[in-house]
């Protein structure tokens, strides 16, 4: 049979409008799929040599306008680093437990979506982000903006969190806990949602080791790599972490990493609460147009974003970086869809790339 070469997206509901698809078909198996990016060009890297150090967290919050914090937290510790800045013991609590909440804002719109995606779920889809809305309430009340936070600062936070944010967050914590074994027990007796997620997709470990895909979609395949747990920062070392992974490497077993890192993080904030020094200072330091000397040249860090490993490489100088470069975890799991999705059906198509979980701000960057 002949090929088919279609094309899919930018304008299409599962592409979102920044993400275009060249498919080659032999009837409806896909033979190959070539992705096409420039859409949503934002030149981040660029812009921020361009600006002194803290000029520049809100540009790195649009990077992922799903998860805005995790970027913003990675930057500015990319910029400690590089000044030599001690973040405070009450502040790295802090930041453990705002990033988790963020992790669990995440999965949740990854949620929602996917199962939008499937075409057979909209409930979930409602569920999910009237659930994420409150998560979203408690990391407002900590910075004071609902979407783009741009509240970390240098050793530390923009301000003390509110006196009853433990009480609010571990309230909104037993809520969620109860709240994903609700999920787990409708979308897992959905027929449907089992068929397009279960076998389908499948990425094996060494596959996925040659591809270097990270976080749920690599652990997923089976391969235990978890860079609060390998690499640990903050606190994360001093909590009891347990990574979570599964073996077959599809697209339902990067739905149920997801789902178990929820209720990870719900874990991992409760425990952070009960260890946080109950005094002491969070706040970091004003924003400062130029650093102090000295300056280490080179600083790089890694990061365990909700999408995976983002890696940091900063040329530092002593007004504002030099060079900048991210290796985001979107734009490497993209790379990888073409060889999952070879030899599945076109129908197949959007709920692997869905399973992939993808930020097109991120990939595009």
């Amino acid at each position: 049979m002949a090929i088919t070469r279609i094309n899919i997206g930018p304008v299409h509901p599962s592409t979102h409008g920044v993400l275009r698809l060249v498919v080659d078909l032999d009837g409806d198996m896909i033979e190959r799929v070539e992705t096409h990016i420039g859409f949503l060009h934002r030149g981040v890297e660029k812009l921020v040599e361009t600006r002194m150090y803290m000029q520049s967290p809100a540009y790195m919050e649009k990077l992922d306008y799903v998860a805005p914090l995790s970027y913003d937290e990675a930057y500015v510790a990319v910029v400690e680093k590089a000044l030599g800045i001690e973040v405070k013991e009450r502040a790295q609590y802090a930041r453990v437990i705002l990033l988790e909440l963020q992790r669990i804002a995440s999965h949740l719109l990854w949620l929602g979506t996917m199962c939008n995606d499937l075409g057979q779920m909209f409930t979930v889809f409602m569920w999910s982000f009237k659930d994420r809305d409150m998560v979203l309430k408690l990391l407002e009340e900590a910075s004071g903006n609902r979407m783009f936070y741009v509240n970390v600062r240098l050793g530390g936070l923009q301000r003390e969190l509110p006196p009853d944010f433990e009480a609010q967050t571990l309230e909104v914590m037993d809520y969620m806990e109860k709240r994903t074994a609700e999920y787990e027990r409708y979308i897992e007796r959905n027929p449907v949602f089992m068929e397009r997620m279960k076998g389908v997709g499948v990425l094996s470990s060494k596959d996925a080791k040659d591809l270097g895909v990270t976080g749920p979609v690599l652990r997923a395949s089976g391969v235990e790599y978890d860079v609060r747990k390998n690499n640990p920062y903050y606190v994360y070392e001093n909590l009891h972490f347990s990574m979570k992974s599964q073996e077959k490497g599809d697209n339902f077993s990067r739905y149920r990493v997801r789902i178990m890192e929820i209720k990870e993080s719900i874990r991992l904030i409760r425990e952070a609460f009960g260890r946080m020094p109950a005094s002491g200072d969070m706040a970091g330091m004003p924003i400062r147009l130029r650093s102090p000397e000295p300056v280490n040249k080179v600083s790089k860090l890694s990061r365990e974003l909700p999408r995976g490993e983002c890696l940091m490489y900063m040329v530092a100088d002593p007004q504002k970086p030099y060079r900048l470069s991210i290796r985001s975890p979107s734009f490497i799991n993209l790379a990888a869809l073409s060889h999952i999705a070879k030899g599945q059906r076109l129908a197949d198509l959007f709920a692997i790339l869905g399973s992939l979980d993808l930020v097109m701000g991120c990939v595009d960057r």
